[in-house]
């Protein structure tokens, strides 16, 4: 099985399985203004209705989560603060309602593009560190909600392909642990459903929900 098969099939599992698969991923968004490609080092598995009380999902579907609900291997993306445009990779059996969202990554090509997206400045590792960032620089728009994400080389345009690290993260390197921001039970060490490469700069600053047991 090639990694890209095995990356595949990775998305029709629950979003914990998925979500360290994704680290040092290469994941490149095409738009009419050009491509920006980044290698993911920090992300945030979230479960399905019913499960996970920090998901969009738990209370049932709604217009603003519907793509959640769809088949594996597409996007979700949402509005946080009326501002950022955060992506998100729907995984899971259609109806699962799983996903995993996208936090923080390195650019590895499309740099010009991604920081004037960002106003301009660039802020070297730190560019696209942040899931609203994140988010910015690849040029994430509410449009692009509930579209495929091609699973390895493309055989023409995409707008979301989705590409295997050349060397998978060595395991010593993957660290877990609550979710940034996630308030009630949700962001407790309960769900330690964050990944990140560690050391990698470019992952953002922890920061802790609003009341969360047991802190």
């Amino acid at each position: 099985m090639t990694e890209a098969s095995r990356l595949q099939r990775l998305f029709d599992e629950h979003a914990t399985v998925l979500a360290p698969a994704l680290l040092g991923c290469e994941l490149t968004v095409t738009t009419p203004e050009g491509s920006v490609s980044v290698r993911l080092t920090e992300v945030e598995a979230y479960g399905g209705q019913g499960e996970d009380p920090g998901a969009h999902s738990f209370n049932g579907r709604t217009a603003r989560n519907s793509s959640l609900f769809g088949p594996p291997r597409h996007t979700y993306v949402y509005l946080n603060y009326g501002i950022h445009r955060c992506l998100n990779l729907a995984c899971g059996a259609e109806g699962a309602a799983g996903g995993v969202l996208l936090r923080a990554g390195e650019v590895v090509e499309g740099r010009d593009l991604a920081v004037q997206r960002r106003g301009g400045r660039d802020t070297g590792i730190k560019l696209l560190s942040g899931p609203g960032r994140l988010g910015q620089g690849l040029g994430i728009e509410l449009s692009m909600d509930a579209q495929p994400v091609t699973i390895g080389l493309p055989a023409e345009p995409v707008t979301f392909a989705l590409k295997p690290p050349a060397e998978p993260v060595p395991e010593e390197r993957l660290r877990h642990g609550p979710r940034v921001g996630v308030s009630g039970v949700g962001g407790s060490a309960e769900f330690p459903w964050r990944w990140w490469i560690d050391g990698d700069r470019s992952v953002s600053a922890y920061r802790p929900g609003k009341n969360v047991p047991g802190r």
